[in-house]
């Protein structure tokens, strides 16, 4: 489970002035669905948030984030997945992400987390290429279902 402390980061503190009630109620949403998938995926199982909220001036720093990312507008979160296993049981319970409505990023993008978000992409994919880049770990197997 992950708390809207933990996916603050502190920025709703660093970053009052972008710090707006959208982003405050999109934030409940999106932790709120996050932690319906991680009870799902693994009964209470410690984690931990990679990137909350971003706000346009700190987005616009991080390496190969999109400039529409959906973390400005608090609609994602990165959730450290280190052994893959979350990555396994989202492509294996793809039944889950459409029951809690959520998305996320091809796993060979996303090397050591997991991309979700709570609205979809331009490709109405439920698990999506997210750039034209080259994937971080293009040798990742997940174990599908």
């Amino acid at each position: 489970m992950i708390t809207l402390e933990q996916y603050w980061m502190g920025r709703d503190v660093e970053y009052a002035s972008d710090f707006t009630e959208e982003i405050r109620a999109n934030a409940q949403i999106t932790v709120d669905r996050v932690n319906q998938l991680l009870e799902r995926a693994d009964a209470g199982k410690s984690h931990t948030v990679r990137s909350g909220w971003r706000p346009r001036t700190l987005n616009a720093t991080v390496p190969n984030a999109s400039a529409s990312s959906k973390h400005i507008t608090a609609e994602a979160a990165d959730i450290a997945d280190d052994d893959r296993a979350l990555a396994d049981y989202c492509a294996a319970s793809q039944v889950d992400l459409v029951e809690i409505g959520l998305w996320c990023e091809d796993f060979r993008y996303t090397k050591s987390w997991i991309h979700l978000q709570i609205v979809p992409p331009k490709s109405g994919k439920r698990i999506y290429i997210p750039s034209l880049a080259k994937p971080l770990d293009p040798d990742f197997q997940v174990t599908w279902a």
